[in-house]
C-alpha cells in the first residue's frame, strides 16, 4: 500500500510539472529524495511520461492526424512536399533524432551521473536563466510556417540536453525556440510536438528495466503512477499549454533558480543525499 501512495503521489507531481518548462524528471528526483523515499530511478521516471504524453497526444490529435496523413501523402505526391504539414512531419523526424542518439549512447550515464542532486539543481539555476534571457530577448516575430531543417536540428539539439534531469525537455526547447525568433505559441506547439517522440521512444526503451530492478517500485505502482499522470495531465494541459505559450516565463525561472539553490543548501546541510 504504501508503494502505491508514493505512485500516486509522484504521478501526481508528474501530471503538474511535466507541461511547465521546470523540469518534471527533476521534480521526481528531488520530491521522493526529500520524503525519505529514495530515488525512484530514471526507468520509473521515463516510463510514467507515457501517461502525460499519451495527454498530449490526445490534446493534439487532430494536429498529429494532420501532420502525419499530410507527410505520409507527400512522400508520393511531390506538390505537397511544401506543405506545412509535410514540413512538420520532417521537422520532427529529424528534431528527435539527438536526443535518440545520445539516449542510447548514454544510457548508463543518465541513470547514473546524471541523477546526482548537485547536477540537478545546477541543471534548474542555469536553463532558468537561459530561460529568463531568451524570454526577455527574443524577437518572437516567426511562426511555424517560417521554421527550416537548420531550425529543426538546433530545437533537436536543445531537447537532448533534457537528458539531463533538471534542464526540462519544455524549458529547453521553447528557449531555442525563441532564440530563433519563434514567438511563444509556436515555440511551445514544436516542443510539445518534437517531445512525444521522445518520451514515448524513452518509456518503451526503458519498460524492461521495471520488473525487479533496483531503481524501480515494480510494475503495479508504475502503472498506478502513469495512470494518475495521465488524468492529471489531461485536466491540466489546456489551461497550461495556454498559459505557457502567451505569458512571460518570469515565475517559472524564478522558481527554478529558487529550487536549484533551496537543493544545493538542503544538500550542503546534509537534509538530502546528492
Amino acid at each position: 500500500m504504501l508503494d502505491l501512495f508514493k505512485a500516486v503521489v509522484l504521478g501526481l507531481i508528474q501530471g503538474l510539472t511535466e507541461f511547465l518548462p521546470v523540469s518534471s524528471s527533476a521534480h521526481l528526483r528531488i520530491f521522493p529524495e526529500l520524503f525519505g523515499w529514495g530515488d525512484p530511478g530514471a526507468a520509473f521516471t521515463a516510463v510514467i511520461q507515457i501517461g502525460t504524453e499519451l495527454a498530449v497526444l490526445i490534446y493534439f490529435r487532430h494536429d498529429i492526424w494532420r501532420i502525419a496523413s499530410t507527410w505520409l501523402r507527400s512522400l508520393v505526391r511531390p506538390e505537397l512536399r511544401g506543405h506545412l504539414d509535410a514540413r512538420m512531419g520532417w521537422y520532427v523526424i529529424v528534431g528527435s533524432v539527438p536526443i535518440v542518439i545520445l539516449g542510447v549512447l548514454l544510457k548508463d550515464v543518465i541513470e547514473r551521473d546524471f541523477r546526482n542532486l548537485w547536477i540537478i539543481a545546477a541543471a534548474l539555476i542555469v536553463l532558468g536563466v537561459v530561460l529568463g534571457v531568451a524570454d526577455r530577448t527574443a524577437s518572437q516575430t516567426r511562426d511555424l510556417k517560417h521554421m527550416g531543417l537548420r531550425h529543426a536540428v538546433l530545437l533537436g539539439c536543445a531537447q537532448a540536453l533534457a537528458l539531463i534531469p533538471g534542464v526540462s525537455r519544455s524549458g529547453a526547447t521553447i528557449s531555442m525556440g525563441l532564440f530563433l525568433g519563434l514567438t511563444r505559441e509556436a515555440a511551445t506547439r514544436i516542443a510539445f510536438l518534437l517531445a512525444i517522440p521522445a518520451v514515448v521512444g524513452a518509456g518503451v526503451f526503458q519498460l524492461g528495466d521495471i520488473p525487479g530492478g533496483e531503481n524501480a517500485y515494480g510494475w503495479g505502482p508504475t502503472l498506478v503512477a502513469t495512470i494518475v499522470s495521465f488524468v492529471v495531465g489531461y485536466a491540466a494541459i489546456a489551461w497550461l499549454l495556454r498559459y505557457v505559450s502567451t505569458r512571460s516565463y518570469t515565475p517559472f525561472v524564478v522558481y527554478r533558480v529558487v529550487l536549484g539553490l533551496a537543493v544545493m543548501g538542503l544538500i550542503a546541510g546534509g537534509v538530502l543525499t546528492a
